[in-house]
């Protein structure tokens, strides 16, 4: 195996005994890597840390497994609960997912988690690298798991460029397969080992390479860390998003003048309202008490905003998800008396 350009090889085994050696001193100490962890708190991790920093998965994997710690008991309730508990984690579309995935680990495993990849890729939201992680990090399967982090630190390694591409290749996959151990225990523990490189000192923009356990080994490192060259991977665009739903008013989005509506560096900021008869029978200060359909609306010259304006952060994605968990929610709503 030779890096791009001329590099010389990279040597596995010293790779191996590098990476693992610090990996044993640096290793952060995160709950689902503690020994006898199941396969199914194993794989609510993998879905929680989908694009989600550790920082914010921890406390809300810890409160998920208190409440349903098997997938019989997310089964048993309902999606509304799982999207409840998601919390701030973001794309809570996932929790509505591993509530499918719960229930059909129920019915068609008997509740519990499958170690087969055939059979864990057939679960909903289960992609080929969380069947990857937990066939590896819960059943000690002999797999190669790729994702952004360790396509990165082999990018650098090995092929000597600053960053992976856009997506995943074959290339990268059959390179991930060729440096895997071949102990099944150690391919294990390098399967995370690799990540953490990644994650604690092979940044993506602002690599600690003092700090790095392979940096005489690494071919862009060798090379004088060349700046990269090939295609990049397109971000999401603003307009038509969710992202740009947030913060408006729908009586606003007509104009998106920061300044015209109270916007200072981002912030929305208080604005006072034309002054206006005070409602008869309600104080003059603060909220009014007149409503506007299910809005409450603020006193004439009050600066408190908008009660729409105080939620403006929900997002439409937050809307979609309340619409898709609707016909599970029944068992959630008082009963309504009937109508004579």
């Amino acid at each position: 195996m030779s890096a791009a350009g001329g590099a010389p090889k990279v040597s596995s085994s010293l790779l191996h005994q590098r990476i693992l050696s610090w990996y044993a001193k640096e290793a952060r100490n995160l709950p689902w890597r503690e020994p006898g962890t199941s396969a199914w708190a194993v794989l609510v991790s993998e879905v929680m840390l989908q694009q989600t920093p550790v920082v914010r998965v921890e406390p809300a994997w810890r409160q998920w497994m208190s409440r349903w710690p098997i997938p019989a008991a997310l089964a048993a309730s309902a999606p509304g609960d799982a999207v409840h508990a998601w919390g701030r984690l973001g794309y809570p579309r996932r929790a509505l997912r591993l509530h499918a995935a719960a229930v059909a680990i129920v019915e068609r495993h008997g509740g519990q988690v499958p170690d087969r990849s055939t059979e864990l890729l057939a679960l909903p939201g289960v992609g080929t690298y969380t069947a990857a992680a937990v066939s590896t990090f819960a059943f000690g399967r002999r797999t190669s798991v790729v994702d952004t982090n360790v396509r990165r630190v082999f990018a650098r390694v090995v092929s000597g460029v600053g960053q992976a591409a856009p997506s995943l290749t074959r290339a990268e996959t059959d390179l991930a397969t060729t440096l895997l151990p071949d102990d099944a225990d150690e391919a294990r523990v390098w399967g995370v080992a690799v990540m953490e490189v990644g994650a604690l000192v092979c940044l993506a923009r602002a690599p600690r390479c003092a700090a790095c356990p392979i940096r005489d080994l690494c071919a862009w490192q060798l090379a004088n860390r060349p700046a990269y060259e090939g295609p990049v991977r397109r971000s999401q665009a603003w307009h038509g998003t969710d992202r740009q739903c947030r913060g408006h008013h729908p009586g606003n989005v007509e104009s998106h003048d920061p300044t015209r509506h109270g916007n200072r560096g981002g912030r929305r900021m208080a604005r006072r309202r034309p002054p206006t008869r005070p409602v008869s029978g309600e104080p003059g200060q603060g909220w009014s008490g007149r409503t506007s359909g299910r809005r409450r609306v603020p006193a004439a010259g009050s600066l408190e905003p908008d009660p729409w304006h105080r939620g403006h952060r929900k997002s439409v994605m937050q809307h979609r998800i309340a619409v898709m968990a609707a016909p599970w929610l029944g068992n959630l709503m008082p009963p309504v008396a009937a109508v004579p």
